[in-house]
């Protein structure tokens, strides 16, 4: 199952829900980006229930990848309750996006 892509809107009201959101703000151009996604979509399957794993595209939503202070792509964010608990940037493979969340949520 591949993450899917939300716009500002659907990134709001993940914001108020009650699972911790992982983010993964990307483009299309960025060829590391393209690398690292068979692993995240990995990651949509492997937390499905616990974590919602979702991706901002940052071309399409510019103001949303700004106000969130993304320098670097690819960017993961976790957040929980609108707060950011922590990122990683360009994670090198699965396992160090499964040390994160471990490291962050306990999973």
């Amino acid at each position: 199952m591949a993450a899917v892509n939300i716009d500002k809107i659907r990134f709001e009201e993940l914001m108020k829900g009650e699972l911790p959101v992982l983010v993964d703000f990307w483009a299309p151009w960025c060829g590391y980006c393209r690398r690292i996604g068979p692993a995240y979509d990995k990651v949509v399957e492997q937390y499905a229930g616990r974590v919602e794993v979702v991706k901002v595209n940052v071309d399409e939503e510019p103001d949303l990848a700004a106000q969130q202070k993304i320098e670097v792509l690819p960017t993961l964010v976790l957040y929980r309750g609108g707060e950011a608990l922590g990122s990683i940037v360009a994670p090198g493979s699965k396992a160090a996006i499964d040390a994160f969340l471990q490291e962050k949520l306990g999973l």
